[in-house]
């Protein structure tokens, strides 16, 4: 591609860039530019919100640029404070290489190896004096640290901000001098700690890099960040069936943004929603499985929704029990689903009549139910259960 339209096509689904005109004439410089993503491994599994930055770090390979991406395995001892209301928890060294060596395997579903520099910032943290570490915290100010909104929110409610917190942004910053980058990718909650990287590199007579800031994702819930803490998520690992599954439950509303962040394209303007659905869920699961099995969850899907053919499918199991009709549909779609649902969301779908027993409504929340094994129950349009 020509410059321009390589910056056209680059800056679909970007949130931000800072600036526009510094990448339009890095895209023009005529050589692979080194774009840099920092990953703190601080679990073994990464689910679709953060392939949302990675696919668009493929798309700068694609361009035939450099990824390079960060292993934060001194970073993640500390955790990053973006968008927390509180101190994370401590993990060891052992711990965070573990995740490393799991979310590596799973980037690289999306990522292209050959064009992949991976490296570990320990590699320069650890051999630093404690004078280097004081010197290069003089170079930020506490002011400029509280302008920080999570960091401000935090001392607004009274709730402890460590001062290893605060090194976060400044190692991260120091990660893009070391390795030269020229644009570095994030989520919007980023911004702060990627312009630190801009001062540095200034301060270091290197080129600033470009800041790109890309949305973040909305979960299952279609309101709160994809978080597996809030059991909105659709996980990288996960089985084709339950990916499709999951994606099969999100609202009309918050397909365009799917498509645009995970397919890097826009919602087709004539589609029936169901359909478009379908579509992106298929699509999701060919990526990160094959086309065999994204094929299987299809036909399982239509199978148990479209066909209505329940007692034909392949369902997850629940336990037979005996309880109102809300504490089951809630308990089966925590056990069976690992789907967080709220008594209020329960009781409407009751109220409702998308729960069914045996193909039969249940209308009242306070029914008493008793389950008896091979019953099927259904949960909702598109999620079922079959007792054990």
């Amino acid at each position: 591609m020509q410059p321009d339209e390589a910056f056209a096509f680059l800056k679909k689904g970007a949130a931000q860039i800072i600036s526009e005109a510094e990448l339009r004439e890095k895209l023009a410089l005529g050589r692979p530019l080194r774009v840099k993503l920092g990953v703190d491994p601080t679990a073994p599994d990464i689910h679709l919100g953060h392939t949302v930055v990675l696919r668009k770090l493929r798309q700068f390979q694609d361009l035939g640029h450099q990824a390079v991406l960060i292993i934060g395995d001194f970073t993640g001892m500390i955790g990053d404070p973006s968008g927390r209301s509180a101190t994370r928890p401590h993990l060891t060294h052992k711990e965070v290489m573990a995740n490393a060596e799991s979310y590596r395997e799973q980037a690289f579903k999306i990522l292209d190896p050959s064009r992949t520099e991976t490296v570990c910032n320990g590699d320069w943290f650890r051999s630093m004096s404690f004078e280097e570490v004081i010197r290069l915290n003089s170079r930020v100010t506490l002011q400029q640290m509280l302008q920080r909104e999570d960091f401000r929110s935090r001392i607004d409610h009274q709730q402890a901000i460590r001062a290893h917190e605060i090194q976060y942004p400044i190692m991260q910053g120091w990660d893009s001098v070391m390795v030269k980058a020229d644009v570095e990718l994030g989520g919007t909650d980023q911004l702060f700690n990627i312009l630190v990287g801009r001062d540095f590199q200034k301060e270091e007579g290197q080129p600033q890099q470009v800041v790109f800031l890309l949305p973040i994702l909305e979960g299952l819930d279609g309101s709160k960040k994809m978080s597996k803490s809030l059991g909105n998520f659709v996980g990288v690992a996960e089985p084709a069936s339950d990916m499709f599954g999951k994606l099969m439950s999100i609202s009309d509303d918050l397909m365009a943004k799917y498509y645009l962040l995970l397919l890097g394209r826009d919602l087709p303007k004539d589609a029936h929603p169901l359909e478009a659905k379908k579509q992106l869920a298929f699509e999701i699961a060919q990526t990160y499985h094959s086309k065999a099995l994204a094929e299987k969850a299809l036909s399982d899907w239509n199978a148990r929704f479209s066909e209505k053919r329940l007692e034909n499918a392949e369902l997850p199991s629940f336990n037979a029990r005996s309880a109102d009709a809300v504490e089951i549909v809630q308990s089966a779609f925590q056990e069976a689903l690992d789907i967080s649902k709220s008594r209020s969301e329960v009781s409407r779908l009751i109220k409702q009549g998308s729960v069914q027993l045996d193909g039969k409504k249940i209308a009242d929340p306070k029914m008493s139910l008793s389950l008896h094994a091979g019953q099927i129950l259904r949960l909702d349009k598109t999620h079922a259960v079959r007792i054990a």
